[in-house]
C-alpha cells in the first residue's frame, strides 16, 4: 500500500491499538485466595500484529507491529469481613517495534501503563469449587508516550474497568469459568501524530466490553490446562468529538498450561485473534508468567 493511503487508513483506525487493555483471566484467577499472603508475579508478553482490517475486510496494508513487554505485580491477599479479597499493583517496561507498511512510524521503548486492582469474592465455596468474584481496575498513564509518535507503549490517559467472574465444576476434574467486563476511558488531550494532526487533538473512546468463557481441566495436584474464548465489542474513538466509525468487534482465543511447583507457579499461554472488524489483528500472543509467595 502507498504511504499516503496507509496514512489515511491509519487515521480512520487510529486509537484501536491498545497493548495494555486486555483483562484476560488465567486458570485459577476466579478461585478465591487464602488471606494474609504476599505474592510477586513476573511476566513476559510477546504480541505480533500483521494485518489491518476495515469493516471486516483485510486492507492488505501489511502492517507489522511487535510488542515485547515485561511486567511485575505485587499482590496482597486479605479479608473484608468474611469475604476473601486481594489488591495488587502492576507495572512494567517494553519495546514496541514497527515494520512493513508501518516502517515509517517510529516505535516506542520504555515503561508501560500501570494498574491498581482490587478484587473481592461475595461467594466462595471451596467444598463445591464454586466462586463469584468482582474486580475493579484503575489503569494509570505511566507508560512512555510522545504526541509526536503514532504508536506508544503508554496511552496518556486514565481508564477504569469493572469485571465479574464466575467459576463452578462441570465434572470431577473440569471447571467452567466465565467473566464479563467493561472498560471506560479518560480523554487523551495530547493526540497529535496518532490523530494525524500537527497540533494536539482530544482523543476520546466509547466503553469497551468483553466476555470470556472456557473450561479448566485439573490434571492432578501439580498441572492444569485451560482454553478461553473471548468476544470484544465497542471502543469507537473520536477526534475532538468527531466519531471515527471504527467500532471494535473482535473474537480471539488463548490456551494455558499451569504448573504448581515447590518453587512457585508457572503459566505458559498462547493465543491470537480469530476475527476482527476494525483495527490491527493479533496474529500471535505468547506469555510466560511466574508467581511466587513471599
Amino acid at each position: 500500500m502507498k504511504n499516503a493511503a496507509c496514512l489515511l487508513l491509519f487515521s480512520t483506525l487510529s486509537g484501536l491499538y491498545r497493548p495494555a487493555m486486555a483483562i484476560d483471566l488465567q486458570p485459577g484467577d476466579i478461585v478465591a485466595p487464602p488471606p494474609n499472603r504476599t505474592v510477586v508475579t513476573v511476566s513476559y508478553v510477546n504480541s505480533q500484529n500483521n494485518d489491518l482490517y476495515r469493516n471486516s475486510v483485510n486492507t492488505g496494508a501489511d502492517p507489522r507491529l511487535e510488542s515485547n513487554a515485561a511486567s511485575i505485580r505485587l499482590a496482597r491477599t486479605y479479608s473484608i469481613g468474611s469475604l476473601p479479597a486481594v489488591s495488587y499493583l502492576q507495572t512494567g517496561t517494553g519495546v514496541l517495534s514497527t515494520d512493513g507498511s508501518l516502517a515509517a512510524f517510529p516505535g516506542s521503548k520504555g515503561m508501560t501503563d500501570s494498574a491498581i486492582v482490587t478484587a473481592v469474592w461475595p461467594y466462595s465455596n471451596r467444598a463445591t469449587r464454586t466462586y463469584l468474584g468482582l474486580a475493579a481496575y484503575l489503569f494509570l498513564p505511566t507508560g512512555e508516550y510522545s504526541n509526536a509518535k503514532a504508536f506508544n507503549l503508554g496511552s496518556n490517559r486514565y481508564a477504569q474497568a469493572l469485571q465479574v467472574g464466575y467459576q463452578r465444576p462441570i465434572t470431577k476434574s473440569v471447571d467452567a469459568a466465565v467473566a464479563v467486563d467493561g472498560t471506560w476511558f479518560g480523554a487523551n488531550s495530547a493526540c497529535a501524530a496518532a490523530c494525524l494532526s500537527n497540533q494536539n487533538l482530544q482523543l476520546t473512546q466509547k466503553p469497551l466490553y468483553t466476555a470470556q468463557a472456557g473450561p479448566i481441566y485439573k490434571i492432578n495436584q501439580t498441572y492444569m490446562v485451560g482454553a478461553t474464548y473471548v468476544y470484544v465489542s465497542g471502543g469507537e474513538t473520536a477526534f475532538n468529538g468527531t466519531e471515527r466509525n471504527n467500532t471494535l468487534v473482535t473474537q480471539r482465543y488463548f490456551v494455558s498450561g499451569v504448573a504448581h511447583t515447590s518453587v512457585g507457579r508457572f503459566t505458559v499461554q498462547y493465543g491470537n485473534d480469530i476475527a476482527t472488524m476494525n483495527g490491527f489483528m493479533e496474529s500471535n500472543r505468547f506469555i510466560v508468567r511466574y508467581a511466587k509467595p513471599l
